[in-house]
Formats: C-alpha cells, structure tokens, sequence
C-alpha cells in the first residue's frame, strides 16, 4: 500500500504538470505565482518582464529568463507556477529551460517525475539537448540506481565535447562503487581526471574503499596518489584502510611504505597498524623484518600491548625459535604486560606439536599457579596430544579437572573426542558432552540416562538429548550454540543428514545461529552422500546468514570436489577465494595437485605447484611429498629427483614419505641403481625402512612381473620382523591377481646391470635385518597354474589373520578369482563376506561387473549395475566407465550412449578411455552424427581424440560429404592446440597434417559436384 500511495503522488503530480504543458495557447489572464511576501516584487517584476517579451515575440530573451526563474525557485510548486505563467501565453520550453525545471526535480527528490517528464516531454522530441539537461539526468538515474542509463547519457555529454559538471562526475563515480563495479568507477574515474575535474574527498574514499574490498590495489593505490597530487586532504582513516588492505593481501612491504609516508605526512602510525604489519611478517616467516618493525614502533614511542607480543612470540615459535619467544614473553613481563591465556596457548601448541607433552602439561600447571585461567582450547591441545600417545588414563583426568575447573567444552574439543572414539558412538559422546555443557555452563545436572545405559544409544535417547538441548537454550543462548552444532557435527558423523538438517531448523527456530564448524560438518557430509546441489543451497543460506567461509570450509570442498574428480569446480573455488582477497592454503593446492596426479594431468599439477609459489604460499613438506609422488606416478622420475633437492636446499628435511616417494619413482623408471643411493642416504639420515617403503617395493616389482624378487622382499620383510600391515596385503592380493591376468607363458627377463641392483637394494635393507628365516612363499616354477596356487594358498593364509575380515582383503580376492574367470568362485567369496558382517560396496560391484565383461556375460553384468542402488550402493564414475567399456566391447553402443548420458545427471563425466572407446566404436559403426557429439564433448572437456580415431571420424565425415563439420573439428583442434604442451602438442600438430589433407581432398571433392551440377 504504501508503494500504491508513492506512485500515485508521482502520477497525480506528473499529470498536473502534463495538463500545465497542454494548455490551449489562445491568450487568457495572467496567472501569478505563489511567492513569499519578501520577493513578491523582484518575482512581480520578472514575471511583467517575461509577459512583455512574450506578447512582443522576443521568445529567445523570454526563454533565458524564465530558466534564470525556475533556477532561483526554491520548491517544485514555485518551479511549477513559473512554468504555468509561460505555458499558459503559449510558449514552449527549450532544451535549456526544461534542464532548470528537471534539476529542480532531481534536487527536491522528485526523481521518478523527473524521469517522466524527461522522457515524456524531453528526450521523446529527438532535438539535441542540453548539457545542463543532461547532467541532471545522469544524478537521476545515478540516485535511481539506473547506472546503464546514467552511463549512456554521461557518455553523450562527452561525445558533444562538453565536460561534466563536478557533482555529476560525483554522482555517476558513487553509483558505481554502490553496486561494486569498482572497475568502471576507475575507468571513469581516470576519464574524468584527465578532464581536469577535482572529485571530493567522499566519492575518492568510496573509489579506493571500493577497490580495496575487491583487491584491486594497484588501482587503489593509483586512486590515492592522484588525491595527493591534486592535493585531495587523505585522512588518517583512509591511509589506514589502504595498510591494511596491502597485509590482508600479503603485501607487507607496500604496505609498510605506505606507512612510512604517512609518517613523512605528519599522521601518527599507531600500535594497531604496527602490529598489522608486524603480524603480515611473521606469516610469511620474515621474522627479521617483524622485529625490526618492533623496535621502530618502540623508538617512536608506541607502546606495544599484549596483542603485538602475542603475535612476534607466536611467529618465532612457529619457526621452532622458543628460545626467543621466551626472551619476548620474559619482556613482555618487564614491561608490565601480563600474558594471557593466548600466550601460553601458543606455547602449549607448539609443544603439543614437537611431542612435549610433559613440558606441555607443566605450562597449563604454570598457568594456575600465576592465576591465568587455562581456556577450553589449551585442554583441546593437550588432550589431542596425549591421545596420540596413548596416555589415555590422563586424558580421561584431564578432561575432569577441566570440568572441576568451570571450563566449558565446545563443538572442537567435542570435535577431537569424536576422533578418538571408535565409530558410530558419536550420539552417546554428544550426549556426554551436552550433560557437561548443561551441568558446568548452565549450572543443572540432568542425567537422564545411567552411564550404563549410555552404551544403547536408542530413539529415545535421541529425544532426551533434543529435551536436554531446549533447557540449555532457556538457560544461555551463547551456549544454545554450541550445543546445538555440538548435537549437529555428531548427527553427521553418525551420518544422519537428515537429522542433522532438521536439528539446524529446530536451531533457527530457537533463535539460534549455527556456528561456522557446524556449516562444514554439514557441507562434508553433503557432500559425501552426494547431494551437490545441497551443498550449493547450503552454502548460499550460509552467505545469507551473515557467516563468512573460511579456510576450512573451502579446504573441506575443494577435497570433496577433487574426491568426485570435479577439478573445473575445485578450480573455480580458487578463482572465488580469489575474488574474496583470501590466499588458498598449502593443504588446498596440495588436494587439487594430488587429484591432479591421479587424473595423469602431471602438466596441469606442475603449473598448479608453480601458481601456488608465484601467490607466495609457503610449500610444506607435506606438499613436496605429494608433487614427488606425483612426477613418480607418471614417470618423470627425473623431475621428481630435482625437486627433491629443491626441497632439501629450501631447508625442509626430508621424512621417510619423500625417500619412499623417490626411490619409488626411480624403480619404477628401472633406475633401481640410482634408487639405491637414495636408499644409502635414508639410511644414513637415521630412517628405518618401514613397511610403507617395502610395500611400495613390492609393489613395483609385481607390476614389473618379477614374483620372484618380491617373495624376496616379503620374506625379507618378515625378517626384520616388520608386521604386514592391511595395505601389504591388499598389495600382495592384487599383485599376485594381476600376475594371473597378464600370465601368457613369458616369464620376465632381467638384465644383469638389473640383476646387479636389486642385490645391492637387497643389501642396504638386510642391513636392519635380523637372522633371516626360511621363506614361506617360493616360486620354483614359472606356470600359470602354480601362480594361482600360490595365490589361493595365499588368500586361504589371509583370511586367519587378525586383518579378516576386510571389505579390501574381500575385494581383492574377489578380483583375482574374477581375473581367473572364477565367477562362481568369486560370488563364493561374496557371500562368505557377507555372513562376516561386511557389506559390499561399490568397489565389489565394479570389480564383478568387470569379472563378467571379461567373460563375456554383458547382461550380467547390466543386471548387477541395476541392484547397486537395492544393496545400498550409488555408482560412481568408475562404474559407468567400466560398463561404458563392456556396452562398447558387447557392441551395444546406444546403450552405452545412453549410460554415459546418465552420467551427466549423476554429475559425473566418462573418462578419456572411455570417451575414446565410444568415439572408436561410433565411427567404426558409421554413425556419424553420434560420433560427432562425442567429439564435442571430448574437446569440450579437454580431450583431444587419439591420432586413429580422429582420422577414422574424418574419413567418415568425407565419405559423407560433411565440409562443415570437418572443418569444424579440424577448428577446435587448432583452438585447443594452444592450451596443451609437451608431447600432447606434438601429437596435435602431427593431427593437423593428416585433417589438412583430408580437409583439401574433401573440398576438392565438394568443388567438384558443384561444377557437375
């Protein structure tokens, strides 16, 4: 209604001005306006003036002066009357006349009637118009929020070789920071500077506010150095703003000259943006030039406070510099600044990390004794800390004492308990926590269940914990938070989505705002139930919230993103981080670079790792592994050698994973010799060969068909009495499964140079070895039949150990059985896993729909796909690849297109076999238009088809005449050539020769019949 009551004012004042404009021009009595008593005789005398040169035909005269009339109103009505008096002796108004009655409106905030009678009246005539007239029309579309207008017609102001007027430029520069198109706004901006106009200090400051906010800082800083040139006063806030945008960027040393001339300017840098700065340095590790600021802020008589202390002692311990942090925590002291909670937080962390535990304890005890109250977050630390090693007598003791001490859990503390206890007892340790929560924060014990009855965790439980959650809300709506994100992360960990989402509402009801961690845990679980579009819709109410994502949150959906294989979404999670001025963390660019590796892009994964040093994320150990991992996968074992070194000369001392990673490769390259030496320096750098590196061996020396030495390694292995672990055997079952496959009578043939090497290998691990035993497992023979005896004695030894059963162990037996063509057998082994209690998953599926692929037995294989979803089971892209091949192998190949089609709605998208597969089979089949759109979409994805295949798919579109569509392949070939490298773009140039010659036969053919006919 009050929208309706707006609009009909601007209607019923637009029509008044209408019936003014459209009276009839015979003459009729002079109409006087309202004025006030004390201008009643200057405006008397305009308005006689204006009469007299109207009845004497001076129109050009009469027209300046109602404008200077109209100008000098006061108020529309005044304006109005003006317009009537001259309308009414049948005059019309000019251009110029009509820009002093539309200002008037635009100035009173009769924006919508401006803009009526603008294009009523005005701009519907087609005449050119007035400067004047349209610098008021750009303040009015700006104040409308009508920006594409207001460009338009600033635009036409410049194309008539007129400069704007100041508040124009004012006015159309703070539209567009309004709507966060800062780049126009400094385009413009630019423009309007080289005209010569000087913009006012607010508009300025919402240009370089604007900037700064998108991360435009270049731009920002260009902004600020002409305010200072053209001598627009910056004040100490916008110099401010401008620092702290630089270290929120990373731009510490910008931003501390900056600081440095805002002292040359006279303003005063205090303690905050001292400690902003000092804080930038220290996380990118620059602690020299931390401290260096610190003495400046002490010369110029800056006071640091606790915050600043906390944040140089918080740097230097990170680096493992205690020692200084305590020369800092000792003058801090000195100073007359007590520590706090965050100090000695600091402290405990990092002995918690180096695996003090002991010094770690006698901090939090120091704490006490110096009267600082330990918060929930160092009991966290140190809890988490004596888990791990297995204290868990104090870890029980120390939880208690927290709760004797009146300190709350929260959702983290909550968060590393659940960590700790075994799976699916998640809801009984919430409940646990809640009745904490409700006895320590909310001052009420309300034990509902005995603690012997907490084992049964039932429905009923359930709704006791939901009525324990409605007295804490009653209670203390701060702790109302806490425990409902408690209750949420264990609904999810329980993997009760659908619980935890309607608890989240019941929480909105209440009044409540779920905390970030509880978003996260609601995200990943999303996410791993494959509801993708929840995630979006999660994500986005979260934004709508008021809560901002953090690092964690883009970390948990950039791993569930490279999880599913969907790098272009993981990358487009970098590109939106990037927008929002937030750096990835290494634990980021270490999940796309090992999804990366494991999609074979190593090209991809190499300018990844280089994209992340030029943002000037500081590479960890961790991520060194990961990129030596992957240069090893694929084979560059060169590569991976040279940035092995690279990590060492960057100071990071290699762990047992980077030796395992590297010798690895080189065995894998058959450069078992150089491997060795390697071997010799893991040695001699104190690591133990351990069963991650013996696995790997074996693991490389069963793909390489050498049974033999492998036995050789497990028997060695069991020498030095390192226990098989669940991924030895996993190793074990599928290597000696895969030797059944690819056994076709050749036995591998060494070399000696490679005889040689494997003796010295052998060496340097039986230098850790004890006495060595007989062997369990020989091969004496090299036939087929005495590999699967081997591996069913093999199988029938690992169902006795403590490992059974294993859904992997399961798995793996299974696919050898299916290997051997043992379908019966297989589902034997099915079945048996079954009445163990272990489910099969989507693996298990995969591996006997391969089984009867293989066999030849599609329909089986069809019928098996069909009953994933009844067992529980949803198909992932492996399984539609697998079956994409057996549809393609059975000549089925609508039946594959339409499977590959459902892909799509499952979010999912054939790999390149399989793309290529499909594109063979289509082509070979002659169906041309099918093959074409598998051609799109392998281009599309960033595949380009093999050098067969593509010739084939061309010799069918010139058998059938198609000029079109060949050159259109044979263009997004040539579009795509120049976003790939190496060898791929070898084999593109190679591709173009032979589609070039094709293409000319092609034509040549075409030209042809045309001059036929």
């Amino acid at each position: 209604m009050i929208q309706k009551r707006a609009n009909s004012r601007h209607l019923d004042f637009f029509i008044r001005i209408r019936r003014a404009f459209n009276t009839c021009l015979l003459p009729i009595e002079p109409q006087t306006p309202s004025v006030s008593t004390n201008e009643s005789d200057h405006t008397t005398l305009c308005l006689s003036l204006l009469d007299r040169l109207i009845r004497r035909g001076l129109l050009s005269s009469a027209q300046q002066v109602i404008q200077r009339i109209i100008m000098q109103c006061l108020s529309v009505p005044d304006a109005m009357s003006a317009v009537n008096f001259v309308t009414s002796r049948g005059m019309k108004l000019d251009s110029c006349s009509y820009g002093a009655l539309v200002r008037v409106l635009v100035n009173s905030g009769e924006l919508q009637v401006a803009k009526a009678l603008y294009d009523e009246s005005i701009n519907s005539g087609g005449s050119d118009l007035d400067p004047a007239l349209l610098n008021s029309m750009v303040v009015c579309y700006c104040k409308l929020g009508e920006l594409e207008e207001a460009k338009s017609h600033f635009d036409r102001i410049t194309a008539m070789n007129y400069v704007a007027y100041k508040g124009t430029c004012d006015e159309l520069l703070r539209g567009f920071c309004a709507q966060d198109r800062v780049l126009e706004a400094f385009d413009y901006f630019m423009g309007i500077n080289e005209a010569g106009i000087l913009l006012d200090f607010k508009s300025c400051y919402m240009l370089v506010d604007g900037l700064c906010v998108k991360g435009y800082l270049d731009e920002a800083h260009h902004v600020f150095d002409i305010m200072r040139h053209r001598r627009v006063p910056c004040t100490f806030y916008l110099w401010k703003s401008l620092v702290y945008s630089f270290c929120k960027r990373a731009r510490i040393e910008e931003a501390e000259l900056l600081s440095t001339e805002m002292e040359s300017e006279g303003l005063f840098v205090d303690k905050k943006i001292y400690t902003t700065l000092i804080n930038g340095y220290c996380k990118n590790k620059k602690m020299k030039m931390a401290m260096r600021l610190f003495l400046r802020m002490l010369k110029t008589g800056c006071q640091p406070d606790r915050y600043t202390y906390n944040t140089l002692i918080h740097g230097f311990v990170n680096l493992g510099l205690l020692d200084k942090g305590w020369v800092l925590h000792n003058q801090m002291v000195e100073s007359g600044i007590k520590p706090d909670a965050v100090t000695y937080l600091i402290m405990i962390r990092k002995f918690c990390k180096e695996q003090k535990v002991d010094c770690a304890v006698m901090l939090l005890d120091n704490m006490r004794n110096n009267g600082i109250a330990p918060t929930v977050h160092c009991y966290t630390a140190l809890i988490a800390a004596l888990y791990k090693e297995n204290r868990l007598t104090e870890v029980d003791d120390l939880y208690y004492k927290m709760l004797d001490n009146g300190v709350v859990p929260d959702h983290v503390l909550f968060f590393t308990l659940m960590k700790m206890y075994p799976k699916g007892h998640e809801l009984k340790l919430a409940y646990i926590i809640l009745q904490a929560v409700a006895k320590v924060g909310c001052g009420f014990d309300r034990s509902f269940l005995p603690a012997s009855d907490t084992s049964n965790f039932t429905t009923d439980s359930e709704l006791e914990i939901e009525q324990l959650l409605g007295e804490i809300v009653q209670s203390n709506s701060y702790l109302a938070n806490v425990a409902f994100s408690i209750y949420i992360i264990a609904l999810c960990g329980a993997g009760k989505t659908e619980g935890a989402l309607l608890c989240m509402d019941k929480m909105f009801s209440h009044g409540c705002q779920p905390l970030l961690s509880t978003y996260n845990s609601l995200i990943k679980c999303l996410f791993q139930e494959g509801l993708v579009e929840g995630v979006s819709s999660l994500y986005n109410l979260m934004q709508e919230r008021g809560i901002v994502p953090n690092l964690a949150t883009y970390l948990i959906m950039v791993n569930e993103h490279c999880r599913r294989g969907d790098l272009a979404s993981a990358f487009g999670i970098l590109d939106e981080m990037d927008e929002r001025g937030l750096k990835p963390s290494v634990a980021i660019y270490d999940s796309i670079i090992g999804c990366l590796s494991r999609e074979k892009r190593i090209f991809e994964a190499e300018d990844t790792f280089k994209s992340m040093l030029e943002a000037g994320v500081d590479p960890d150990e961790v991520i060194y592994v990961t990129m030596i991992n992957a240069y090893s996968k694929n084979g560059r074992a060169i590569q991976a050698c040279q940035l092995f070194h690279k990590m060492v000369e960057h100071g990071i001392q290699p762990s047992s994973h980077a030796y395992t990673a590297i010798i690895n490769g080189l065995v894998k390259k058959n450069m078992t010799a150089k491997g060795c030496r390697y071997l010799d320096r893991m040695l001699e750098d104190g690591f133990v060969p351990n069963n991650v590196l013996y696995t790997s061996l074996i693991n490389q020396f069963l793909k390489k068909g050498e049974l033999k030495f492998a036995f050789r390694l497990v028997n060695l292995m069991e020498s030095c009495q390192i226990e098989h672990d669940l991924i030895t055997y996993i190793t074990l079952v599928s290597g000696i499964c895969r030797s059944i496959a690819c056994m076709t009578g050749k036995w591998h043939v060494t070399h000696k140079n490679a005889d040689r090497s494997r003796e010295v290998l052998l060496q340097l691990l039986q230098q850790k070895s004890l006495v060595p035993r007989e062997n369990h497992l020989r091969i004496s023979s090299k036939s087929l039949e005495e590999i699967k005896f081997i591996a069913l004695k093999f199988m029938e030894e690992i169902i006795g150990t403590r490992f059974m059963p294993n859904l992997y162990l399961y798995n793996g037996m299974i696919s050898g059985l299916c290997w051997a063509h043992r379908m019966q057998d297989a589902y034997g082994h099915l079945e048996l896993m079954q009445r163990d209690g272990v489910l099969p998953n989507h693996v298990t599926f995969t591996i006997l729909i391969d089984g009867h692929i293989r066999c030849g037995e599609i329909d089986l294989a069809i019928g098996l796909f069909n009953k994933m979803n009844s067992h529980g089971c949803i198909p992932d892209r492996i399984v539609y690849n697998t079956l994409i091949r057996g549809l393609c192998k059975a000549g089925r190949l609508l039946d594959a297109l339409s499977l590959s089609h459902t892909m799509h709605k499952r979010g999912f998208f054939p790999s390149k076999a399989s793309y290529e597969n499909l594109f063979s089979c289509l082509c070979a089949s002659q169906l041309c238009v099918h093959a074409w759109r598998i051609c799109e979409e392998m281009l599309a994805r960033g595949f380009i088809p093999c050098q067969y295949n593509l010739n084939m798919f061309l010799c069918l579109l010139s058998e059938e005449d198609k000029v079109h569509e060949a050159q259109v392949v044979h263009d997004m070939l040539l579009c795509k050539r120049s976003t790939v490298g190496g060898d791929v773009l070898k084999r593109v140039k190679f591709i173009d020769k032979v589609a070039r010659s094709l293409l000319i036969e092609l034509y040549h053919k075409q030209r042809q019949q045309v001059l036929v006919s």
